[in-house]
């Protein structure tokens, strides 16, 4: 860990140039004592960085002190830098080492490069919290070291203990063959088979995790996102999901199914508009979903859901019937 540390440090002076021991102990996250420290031992390393004194002074490397990366044309290691913002390193608790390896890639470029490269990526943002409408992105939190010890049971072959945290249930202890990680939409999910059914857990609902010294039941090769998919539709037809046969005006339709769990089918009608099969979460869910919508999206089956909005219809209509 100390290691990675030090190179890190290294990097930060190498990219931004001097920088104070409280600076770089914002930056490392840790003490200034601890900078003070890692400075002594770089030096003693060789490593050629030197003090600055005075109001404005610091730590700073040689000029000469660099290394190079050849090769990498420009829009090859943009192509990094974007892939390196990407939510998936810290949905599988990589968040650090993402970081670390981000610093190493625009440290190696070339001089010339490493300046194109760093302003364009201050032109692209990628996954903003929010949208246009100032609807905040849902990220989950979950602890690096849980998911840390999800992942080394998962790419070492090992069984797997959780205390996962169903929906609506109290957390139970459950052991379970970790089959692979899934990232989708700013949420993170481990597929396993327990007692040789196939499962999916979703990693923040995760309390706890233990790797056990016992190999995993699980095939030698596996084809993660042919798994997925039939995890996806496994989903979709069990518990109380409610599919709803709907019409949308086309101008509607991405917020409607924005809203959805899945659209299994669509078509165009005569008039323009949409006739899609959705599926909601539950019953709940789908009222009040497509009451958003008002006079925009129609429902034509199942009649108890056309009844339902119609009620909500005729209640509203009544209270606003006469002046207050």
């Amino acid at each position: 860990m100390r290691a990675d540390r030090l190179v890190s440090l290294v990097l930060l002076l190498r990219q931004r140039g001097r920088m104070t021991a409280e600076t770089l102990a914002r930056e490392l996250e840790v003490s200034t004592r601890t900078v003070m420290r890692d400075i002594e031992a770089l030096s003693a390393a060789g490593v050629p960085v030197y003090a600055e004194r005075g109001r404005h002074g610091g730590f700073a490397l040689l000029p000469d002190f660099q290394t190079a990366l050849t090769g990498l044309t420009h829009d090859e290691a943009l192509a990094l830098l974007v892939a390196g913002s990407r939510r998936g390193a810290q949905l599988f608790g990589l968040g650090s080492a993402l970081a670390s390896a981000m610093l190493k890639v625009v440290d190696a470029l070339p001089e010339g490069l490493r300046d194109t490269a760093a302003d364009a990526t201050q032109r692209l943002l990628i996954d903003p919290e929010t949208d246009l409408l100032s609807r905040r992105v849902a990220a989950e939190e979950m602890s690096d070291a849980i998911v840390a010890e999800v992942r080394r049971a998962v790419f070492a072959g090992h069984r797997l203990r959780i205390h996962y945290a169903a929906l609506n249930q109290a957390p139970k202890w459950r052991t379970v063959d970790p089959i692979g990680l899934v990232t989708v939409r700013e949420q993170g999910y481990l597929l396993a088979k327990r007692a040789g059914e196939d499962r999916t857990y979703r990693l923040s609902r995760v309390r706890a995790a233990e790797e056990l010294d016992e190999s995993a039941q699980r095939p030698d090769t596996v084809d993660l996102d042919r798994a997925w998919q039939a995890r996806t539709a496994q989903f979709r037809t069990g518990g109380d999901k409610v599919a709803v046969l709907v019409r949308v005006n086309p101008a509607r339709r991405e917020h409607l199914v924005g809203t959805v769990l899945a659209v299994c089918a669509e078509e165009t009608d005569a008039d323009g508009w949409l006739r899609l099969n959705v599926i909601f979460q539950d019953s709940r869910h789908a009222e009040w979903a497509l009451w958003q919508h008002a006079t925009d999206a129609e429902v034509l089956a199942p009649q108890w859901l056309r009844n339902s909005l119609r009620n909500r219809a005729a209640a509203i209509a009544a209270r606003y019937g006469s002046p207050s």
